[in-house]
Parts: structure tokens; C-alpha cells; sequence
């Protein structure tokens, strides 16, 4: 596992590169567009991150222009995040060649091979997060 989840950390690096893109930027927009409206700290409790770690990872995308900050309705102290029209399109880019990076790793699998794989992976994920 360490060994498959250091290959494929190094080809999503390469994928990403060129854009200006790291897999934890990428990680960070993804969760944005999936539970929008999240602060950086509940960002990074779905991460399993620490809230340091996202706030730089968070920081580097709003000085880039692909996040902003807009203060929660009741909770002013609190940062919600949304992804800026370049975030999003960035993003759309980005998930294009992760997918196809993904879909090559599974290319040479039968339908039911690739299921039980990802099951499987599924499965480990879970159980990470006790």
C-alpha cells in the first residue's frame, strides 16, 4: 500500500504541476465544491488535517484567487469558504487529468476487478476513520 500510494502521490504531483496545483489544493477545492460554505477548520477535520495545515493550504489557494472568505451569517467569527469562478474552473481542469490518471491505473482491471479494488479501498478509508 505505502509503496502504490507513493507512486500514484508522485504521478498526481506531475499531473498537477503545470497548473499550479498541489494534490492538497486540489483535496481542499474538491471538498469546497462538495460541502460548500465550510470554514477551513471544518475543512480540515474532513481531511484529517490539522486546522494549521489547512489554513496554509486554504491561504495559498485565496492568495492565488481560486477561494475567498465571506463571514458566516450568524457566527461572525467564522470563515466560510467558496471557490472564486477561477477556483472552479482550475478545479474542472485539475479533476480532468486526476480522472484520467485514475481511470489508467484501472484500465488493465475487468468491471468487476475494478469493483472489488475500490471496495476494498473504500473499505480501508472507513476504517481509518475509526
Amino acid at each position: 500500500l505505502r509503496q502504490a500510494s507513493n507512486a500514484y502521490s508522485t504521478r498526481l504531483e506531475r499531473a498537477l504541476r503545470d497548473l499550479d496545483v498541489t494534490p492538497p489544493q486540489f483535496a481542499a477545492m474538491t471538498m469546497l465544491t462538495a460541502y460548500p460554505g465550510h470554514s477551513s477548520a471544518d475543512l480540515a477535520r474532513l481531511a484529517f488535517l490539522t486546522p494549521q495545515t489547512m489554513s496554509v493550504i486554504v491561504g495559498n489557494l485565496e492568495k492565488a484567487g481560486h477561494v475567498r472568505r465571506r463571514p458566516h451569517a450568524v457566527h461572525g467569527r467564522i470563515q466560510q469558504l467558496e471557490l472564486t469562478e477561477s477556483g472552479g474552473a482550475l478545479l474542472t481542469r485539475a479533476k480532468q487529468r486526476v480522472y484520467a490518471l485514475e481511470r489508467k491505473l484501472v484500465e488493465d482491471l475487468g468491471e468487476d476487478e475494478a469493483r472489488i479494488v475500490r471496495r476494498w479501498l473504500v473499505g480501508i478509508a472507513k476504517a481509518a476513520r475509526g
